[in-house]
């Protein structure tokens, strides 16, 4: 990946910060984000000492904040005049229902939201770059959504559920990557979605409840490493396939089905219309 240039959302700790390392030790120069300008300085450090690499920066960003990401796009731009691959591996869970400063569910506004938003004010530098890569990391989570309700994402009508909510974020995390696909078809950039599997990251323990808490704690020893969960994210960002390979769902480095409602066109159509009046802005790629 000599003379590519990455960037990876979320990639001051966990499975970011191992897919950074890897691929700066293939030659790639990287720029992470983070919400912490200090914790992006130690990640950097780290990075740079672990891969022997010194192509490695960053730019905060707070992906629930529709202002915060507009700002670091530009950031991201005047850095970054071309970008091979953009991996949009940030995101958050919380137990109880949590509004952001736009007055949006938090995990739909930061995991789904924020890397629609921060994906389309990227995509000039996208097409600067001779074939780019998108990824976007979704979960097996997405499986217990089998529909969305585009008229209450505040969840004013249903009962608040941190993991279904969750849920609901990784399985938009699909359709967007479906509809990304299929607006970018015959530009050269790919767009795929990631299961990294079940990774010993700290995602439910920051803004969860005690009990959610404690079971994934105690579910830890079962769980993979960071290093193997950043594995099918960098098989995409390296290897042919992630080159000439839309649209999928991908598992332990190969493509694999996502569940049906999440297969659906008309649906993720349905959300990136709805994501365009949320943001205030449209994005038409064909």
């Amino acid at each position: 990946m000599e003379g590519k240039t990455v960037i990876i959302t979320g990639g001051n700790a966990g499975i970011g910060k191992a897919t950074a390392i890897a691929l700066a030790k293939k030659g790639a120069s990287i720029v992470i984000t983070s919400r912490s300008e200090t914790k992006a300085k130690e990640a950097v450090a780290e990075i740079k000492k672990q891969s022997g690499s010194d192509k490695v920066d960053f730019v905060t960003i707070d992906l629930s904040s529709q202002k915060s990401v507009r700002e670091a796009a530009e950031r991201l731009k005047a850095k970054c005049p071309k970008i091979d691959v953009l991996i949009n591996n940030a995101g958050c869970y919380f137990s109880e229902l949590k509004l952001n400063e736009d007055g949006l569910e938090m995990q739909f506004a930061t995991n789904h939201l924020g890397h629609f938003l921060l994906t389309n004010l990227l995509m000039e530098n996208l097409k600067a770059a001779e074939k780019a890569r998108i990824i976007n990391l979704s979960s097996i989570a997405h499986k217990s959504t089998r529909e969305l309700d585009l008229n209450d994402i505040n969840y004013q009508n249903a009962a608040y559920d941190g993991w279904k909510s969750y849920s609901r974020s990784k399985f938009c995390n699909i359709l967007f990557t479906r509809e990304l696909a299929r607006r970018l078809e015959g530009t050269g950039i790919t767009a795929n979605a990631v299961h990294p599997g079940g990774v010993r990251t700290e995602i439910a323990e920051k803004n969860a409840n005690w009990y959610t808490k404690l079971g994934w704690i105690l579910s830890k020893p079962l769980m993979v490493t960071v290093e193997d969960g950043a594995k099918t994210s960098i098989h995409l960002a390296s290897s042919e396939e992630g080159g000439d390979m839309s649209g999928g769902y991908w598992v332990k480095c190969k493509k694999y089905f996502s569940n049906r409602p999440s297969q659906d066109p008309e649906t993720a159509a349905a959300l990136w219309k709805k994501s365009e009046e949320l943001v205030g802005q449209e994005f038409p790629l064909s």
